[in-house]
């Protein structure tokens, strides 16, 4: 986990500078998060916090957890994880394992709030890996469902264009970033079902 720890101790000290108030929306997981530039716009009046960092893994985000989401005290956990872990080569068990130990922390810090996974996207830079990302999609779904306040987003389905593909025109010029428009999805997904995961 060495490879975050620039970034995750930078984030710790603008916390520290700058505490954030209690009780906010918490944005958490990889640069798939970290890069919504427009989330506080997109949420103007929901409160939120973005606690995403670049390039982290599922295991990463189950790594840094205690450090990063649990001194902020949020009242809802918005995360988007494991695209990564699969471009690094690992199997959809591996990252249920990870997403179980997240999970676990999740309930020994927070049991009471509610907890939304985001699928894990259908871009074009990896669309090779698509059977294990609609494998550990459906594995996280099926973990999620029987969570009390656990919701489970499908970003997968949404950015797919009407031949069955990712739409591109959701995404950056790397083809695995979300673009503008992109966002604009994301942000009509969780707004449809605010009234459970805010």
């Amino acid at each position: 986990m060495e490879w975050y720890e620039e970034e995750v101790h930078e984030m710790e000290q603008r916390r520290q500078n700058s505490p954030p108030p209690a009780g906010m929306v918490a944005f958490y997981g990889s640069s798939s998060m970290r890069l919504w530039e427009s989330l506080e716009e997109h949420f103007s009046s929901n409160g939120v916090i973005n606690l995403a960092f670049g390039g982290s893994t599922m295991a990463a985000c189950a790594w840094f957890f205690e450090r990063l989401v649990v001194p902020c005290h949020p009242r809802s956990i918005i995360c988007y994880a494991g695209d990564n872990d699969l471009g690094d080569g690992r199997s959809p068990d591996e990252v249920m394992a990870s997403f179980r130990e997240l999970l676990m922390k999740v309930d020994a810090h927070f049991p009471t709030i509610p907890f939304t996974i985001l699928s894990i996207k259908a871009s074009p830079s990896r669309w090779h890996l698509v059977d294990k990302i609609r494998d550990t999609n459906e594995l996280m779904h099926r973990e999620i469902e029987g969570r009390d306040k656990g919701h489970f987003i499908d970003v997968f389905s949404a950015m797919l264009g009407s031949n069955g593909r990712p739409d591109e025109s959701l995404f950056l010029d790397d083809g695995l970033h979300v673009s503008r428009q992109g966002y604009i999805v994301w942000k009509q997904l969780l707004l449809d079902n605010s009234g459970d995961i805010f």
